[in-house]
């Protein structure tokens, strides 16, 4: 029997005012594999959108916050289906902490800090979600913050490699940035456009039925190219692939 981990889950703001049945899906897959999953309400932002923005001062009391919604036991894992939330706590609150006298209770609280497939894979070493089945194609899309800052490249694509019907087409240069990059595509418009048309177009070749990724951000960013163009291809989080066919 598997042993009962407990989660405290983070839902990114953007996952919780655009798709929340992405953060559903996290907390079903989570139960199914036999975590205790638990939800502090007064979350909000990990403080990345200030953060690249520069405003650091800012950053900080959301990073102070964070902080505070989630070190009530620092025994409890900390999983969010985000790897971009996720590399700004790992990596960004060092720099915002490092001067701080809260660096140790951050430090206790980084080592328990993953990414939903990190998470399956890494520390429950669960590479299957029994059930989980979607036919079709589907080519991988690896976000930055899931490739660069997180490592995270072979963990989602064995999880999806177990889902019953679905083939894995991967796509040409598929390290590359879709062009989100959070106020970058708001910054300059005009070449994160270009970027995500590239994307789509590098995965319409493969002839997949859907792009999947770790990120909603960048899904968002490429759905919304692939609606204005009309082009026939879907996005899916991979929580959402994971939780499809039980």
């Amino acid at each position: 029997m598997l042993r009962r981990h407990i989660v405290d889950i983070f839902v990114p703001c953007f996952v919780d005012q655009l798709f929340p049945e992405t953060a559903m899906n996290m907390v079903k897959v989570l139960e199914k594999v036999g975590c205790d999953v638990r939800y502090n309400p007064n979350q909000t932002c990990c403080g990345q959108p200030a953060y690249n923005a520069g405003f650091f001062n800012e950053a900080r009391e959301v990073a102070d916050k964070f902080l505070e919604d989630f070190t009530s036991d620092t025994s409890h894992f900390i999983v969010a289906p985000s790897a971009s939330c996720v590399g700004m706590v790992r990596n960004a609150y060092q720099d915002i902490f490092v001067k701080s006298s809260k660096l140790v209770q951050y430090r206790a609280m980084q080592k328990k800090v993953y990414e939903l497939t990190e998470f399956l894979t890494d520390v429950l070493g669960i590479t299957r979600i029994e059930g989980a089945s979607l036919p079709g194609r589907y080519t991988y899309h690896d976000s930055c913050s899931a490739l660069r800052e997180c490592g995270i490249k072979a963990g989602p694509r064995e999880l999806l490699s177990n889902v019953k019907g679905l083939e894995l087409v991967e796509m040409e240069d598929n390290e590359t940035c879709c062009g989100f990059g959070g106020t970058f595509a708001v910054k300059f418009e005009a070449i994160s456009s270009a970027m995500a048309e590239q994307r789509v177009d590098n995965a319409l070749a493969t002839g997949a039925d859907y792009i999947v990724s770790t990120d909603s951000s960048c899904l968002m960013h490429l759905e919304a190219y692939i609606k204005k163009q009309n082009k026939p291809i879907k996005t899916m989080h991979i929580a959402d692939v994971l939780a499809s066919g039980w």
